[in-house]
């Protein structure tokens, strides 16, 4: 199920308007995204590091989706690169790994109000201590000595623990939704081993020749990350992010990239971070003219 909501935009509130097949957009209004942070690109001053960020600019919206690995290299892009991180509509944050995360204090230092869109973590990004270790903190049991008793036996109504920060108005993203006009967030979990049962979030928006799709790390699987995706329309222009494609073969690469082409029908691809150097050649090869540089600094174009 699609859902919409009401959502914080710079320091004001907006309420979203009825779903339309694409972004509205001005003749105006830049079309792009730009790579803030990643470990590869063209030559020039910018930063390079191990982690992801990339902004957004479409239908006159602005859009921060993760912040890269080091703050402040993260910083120092985005001054580089002339993002006015005070503008910005709202954060996307993937997943809590810290190669996603690191600049989120410096977005915080411009602009303190913002809503930041996370997965549902655990006792992470100020949400509550999950079940299963409430339940051990509730538990009753009678032959306990009053010292060792969680709370001296007065447990808190609201468990939950200060995530680094404490004052960040986060907003976690439990199943597909419409947070602006034509802009979806999702989230996937992984069942792979290492990243077990950690939640993901993923940015979809309209365009006319399809959707855009901004994932971070795809630890539960780029192909079940598409799947979801083309549950909200079914054709998709461009990906970007990293792919982690760290566990497959050669062959099995080679057999993904063509699935891209062949099955999901992309036809752009503008992977990034953690896809793996072999799968990048493998784009050039099999994508040609229609796989995007897309390194630190890099702008794409977007259809309009």
């Amino acid at each position: 199920m699609i859902t919409r909501r009401r959502v914080l935009a710079g320091s004001g509130a907006m309420l979203l308007a009825p779903m339309i097949s694409s972004v509205g957009y001005a003749e105006d209004a830049p079309a792009k995204l730009t790579v803030l942070f990643d470990a590869f690109g063209k030559p020039s001053d910018l930063k390079r590091g191990w982690g992801y960020s990339a902004f957004v600019e479409y239908g006159g919206r602005r859009i921060l989706f993760d912040t890269g690995g080091k703050g402040a290299d993260f910083a120092y892009n985005a001054a580089a690169l002339n993002v006015d991180l005070k503008r910005i509509d709202f954060v996307s944050l993937s997943h809590r790994h810290g190669d996603h995360t690191a600049g989120l204090s410096h977005v915080l230092s411009q602009n303190p109000g913002v809503t930041i869109y996370t997965p549902l973590e655990a006792a992470g990004f100020n949400s509550p201590i999950g079940p299963p270790l409430s339940n051990l903190i509730k538990r009753y049991v009678a032959s306990v000595p009053d010292d060792l008793r969680y709370f001296g036996g007065n447990t808190p109504a609201e468990l939950k623990s200060e995530s680094p920060w404490a004052e960040a108005h986060f907003v976690q993203i439990r199943e597909p939704t419409e947070v602006l006009p034509g802009f979806f967030l999702f989230s996937t979990r992984s069942e792979q081993p290492g990243t077990r049962e950690m939640n993901e979030i993923s940015l979809v928006f309209r365009t006319p020749q399809g959707l855009v799709v901004v994932v971070g790390c795809s630890h539960p699987g780029i192909e079940k990350i598409l799947d979801s995706a083309v549950k909200i329309d079914p054709r998709i222009h461009a990906v970007f992010g990293g792919f982690h494609l760290v566990d497959l073969s050669d062959a099995e690469t080679t057999d993904l990239v063509m699935r891209f082409r062949d099955k999901w029908k992309i036809e752009r691809m503008a992977a990034g971070h953690c896809t793996g150097q072999f799968a990048f050649a493998e784009m050039v090869r099999i994508y040609g003219d229609h796989f995007d540089h897309a390194g630190v600094g890099s702008v794409i174009t977007l259809p309009a």
